[in-house]
């Protein structure tokens, strides 16, 4: 005890480190916009510091309104790639997944109950 000043406390080296408390899936999506709103607003501030060469990412890129609109504040994304996302990803792909999961179940039920009338008339 006279090693260590009071009140520290010492953990064992043979516990090892603690893992890292795992996000749930709200924290995960409010991380996820929050940090996505951060970077775009780094990038918008690059995009007009004089350190940027417009006219040379202009001639690269495919929509140059577009991105020209995005660096005077415009989102990021259309409308129509929301949507596009959504149907993908969102709440309405997750009940899709849901109900092929259920149909998989109900189809092991099916199979179970045939080996048990197999097993039950001696086949």
């Amino acid at each position: 005890n006279w090693r260590f000043p009071p009140g520290r406390r010492v953990q064992s080296s043979k516990l090892g480190p603690t893992p890292p408390r795992l996000l749930t899936e709200e924290e995960f999506q409010l991380q996820g916009e929050v940090e996505t709103r951060k970077a775009l607003a780094e990038l918008r501030s690059f995009c007009q510091s004089p350190e940027f060469s417009a006219w040379t990412t202009v001639s690269r890129i495919q929509s140059p309104k577009r991105f020209a609109d995005f660096v005077g504040g415009a989102c990021h994304v259309t409308p129509n790639e929301v949507s596009a996302h959504e149907r993908e990803f969102g709440l309405e792909s997750l009940s899709i997944d849901e109900e092929l999961f259920e149909e998989d179940d109900d189809d092991d039920d099916v199979d179970e109950e045939e080996e048990n009338i197999s097993d039950s008339s001696g086949g």
